[in-house]
């Protein structure tokens, strides 16, 4: 077993956070930095794969969470589990997954939970129902919510209300998006073309507080949300060509989370 780094506040700078390595400078890793310095006093957790290998868990108590998960105060949940490369098919996920599990039971929470997908961007649930996780609640086709903890509890639930958050949106093309995930700023920009391309007002909305997520996010991802004229066309990064091709979609085509 490599060995797992704890990121603080203290050595975040040298070790980095995984994501956007080799691009300290954009604007997308800094945001991501400072995101995390402010996470971190909120009891955010951030741990690596060390030696070599590539891979690592992001999870904070649910009450903070920035997904749009409800009535999860008693949980860990997870924001990102991230194995890749030849550091996959080696059991690190259980790893990762232990460290969340571990942290959850001595700081008194009754167990982790954790968003998943069936598309893309997400942890798939495949992963946790293999590590003990058991599904608590579905939205739509894509996103469903799974919990591990002892003992008789209740469970966190998706919060819901997305065609009503995707209408408030207006007409016109909106990306609603945070700092939690360092490429958004990437897929905003590439929203943007894409609707400039096609003739199309743009606005883009930064969600500030978990609170902001919960409220205003049109999915359970909570991120990251690419809206036209008030339906969901995505929940994650499109690169311009795909952004392009979903804004032009008929409506009954469109992702609605």
């Amino acid at each position: 077993m490599p060995k797992i780094i704890t990121l603080t506040a203290d050595n975040l700078e040298e070790h980095g956070f995984f994501c956007k390595m080799s691009a300290r400078k954009s604007a997308g890793w800094k945001a991501k930095r400072d995101w995390l310095m402010a996470r971190f006093e909120e009891g955010l957790q951030l741990r690596l794969l060390g030696d070599g290998e590539r891979g690592f868990i992001e999870f904070m108590p649910g009450a903070k969470c920035w997904r749009a998960i409800e009535d999860a105060e008693e949980f860990v949940v997870i924001h990102c589990l991230w194995v890749v490369g030849k550091s996959r098919g080696q059991g690190f996920a259980r790893d990762l997954l232990a460290e969340a599990d571990t942290w959850a039971r001595g700081h008194g929470f009754r167990g982790v939970a954790a968003l998943t997908s069936r598309d893309n961007w997400l942890i798939a649930p495949g992963v946790l129902e293999h590590h003990g996780f058991r599904r608590v609640g579905r939205a739509g086709q894509v996103f469903e919510l799974w919990a591990k903890a002892d003992g008789i509890h209740d469970d966190p639930r998706i919060s819901g209300g997305w065609t009503q958050k995707a209408a408030a949106c207006g007409p016109g093309v909106t990306v609603l998006r945070s700092a939690q995930c360092p490429y958004l700023e990437d897929a905003a920009a590439k929203a943007r073309a894409a609707a400039e391309d096609l003739g199309l007002p743009f606005k883009e909305i930064l969600l500030k507080t978990a609170e902001d997520v919960r409220r205003l996010s049109p999915t359970p991802y909570g991120t990251y949300a690419l809206v036209k004229d008030g339906q969901c066309v995505s929940y994650h990064y499109l690169p311009e060509k795909d952004a392009k091709r979903a804004l032009s979609a008929p409506a009954g085509a469109r992702h609605n989370g």
